[in-house]
């Protein structure tokens, strides 16, 4: 995919304006186009729980769409049949769909979740453009899509450091941001992660931007442990990049994983292999994380949160993000 093949659907006006929700992806398609038109992006948010009616999350992916329910009640995985109709129903007349190109997922709010659960192996894989840099996707096989839109900003705010620069991508998944730093001339990037699903997606990843393996490093491992062994080889990394997952409970792990308690090893064992200037991007997707610097060692620490937010997202509660440094 390439410049000249980059297309963004328009929709035209005269329509039919008796549904509040189609009014509402319609204003917001046309708001977010503009931008992503100019900006080669062609993954975003188009709808956002913004009518309380429904409860849904809308993601666009070059002509497909992936939509979120958010069920608040564990007896209900599916949205009901009236709202389902109602949203397929909006996407075919105003972008001329077919259902086969929408995907329906569920968010339920349990005590306990499982990351990254598998769903499916229809192994349906495409390629999207974030800022003109690929990315493969796949909207059936996995809760999440194997990019996180949330995070574009970020992303982007990590790449603008990352010229000539070493990089450290923790829990990196599928390494979009390693990808994004490698094409903005990081010299070096290491992604750390323990799933060979992600491991393997991410060197795909690499591999659609043209960007060299012997560069841009993947391994999979468990990111507390491996910190040890960089402490120990007395690495060195310009920019540390740490998304966790709010919790895991994976086999290959020695114990759980719980971002609350675990946060502060992490940041506190990655600023012994920060550069003096380097910084540390530290995120996390969990509402009720608490964030006591007093537990970390002298540090300056600023919450960037608001600026790593999508103009796409209405809820500015997605995430919680800072920057750390010597």
């Amino acid at each position: 995919m390439n410049e000249d093949s980059f297309f963004l659907p328009t929709i035209a006006d005269g329509e039919d304006k008796s549904s509040p929700l189609k009014n509402r992806i319609r204003k917001n398609y046309r708001h977010i186009r503009k931008w992503a038109k100019r900006t080669l992006t062609n993954c975003f948010r188009i709808y956002d729980r913004d009518i309380k009616e429904c409860p849904l999350a809308i993601d666009f992916y070059d002509g497909r769409f992936c939509i979120y329910f958010f069920s608040y009640d564990q007896g209900r995985d599916e949205p009901l049949p009236d709202l389902k109709e109602a949203t397929e129903d909006a996407l075919i007349s105003i972008f001329g769909v077919t259902l086969d190109q929408i995907y329906w997922k569920t968010r339920i709010k349990r005590t306990k979740i499982e990351q990254y659960e598998k769903l499916d192996e229809q192994k349906e894989f495409f390629t999207v453009l974030e800022y003109g840099v690929k990315f493969k996707v796949n909207l059936n096989d996995y809760l999440d899509t194997g990019l996180f839109l949330d995070h574009r900003e970020t992303r982007q705010r990590v790449a603008a450091l990352a010229k000539g620069k070493r990089l450290l991508n923790l829990f990196a998944y599928t390494c979009s941001f390693s990808v994004h730093a490698a094409m903005h001339g990081a010299s070096y990037t290491q992604s750390i992660d323990l799933s060979n699903t992600y491991t393997d997606w991410g060197a795909d990843n690499f591999r659609l931007n043209s960007l060299s393996p012997k560069t841009n490093e993947i391994f999979r491992a468990d990111c507390v442990k491996i910190l040890d062994d960089l402490i120990h080889s007395r690495s060195e990394f310009d920019i540390i990049v740490i998304d966790p997952p709010t919790i895991s409970r994976s086999k290959k792990m020695d114990g759980l994983f719980d971002i609350q308690v675990d946060y502060v090893d992490l940041i506190t064992k990655a600023l012994k292999i920060l550069s003096k200037d380097g910084v540390i991007f530290f995120s996390t997707n969990s509402r009720k994380f608490k964030f006591d610097e007093s537990l970390l060692p002298p540090c300056s620490i600023r919450d960037i949160s608001e600026k790593t937010i999508p103009l796409d997202f209405r809820s500015k509660k997605i995430h919680s993000c800072w920057t750390i440094g010597h």
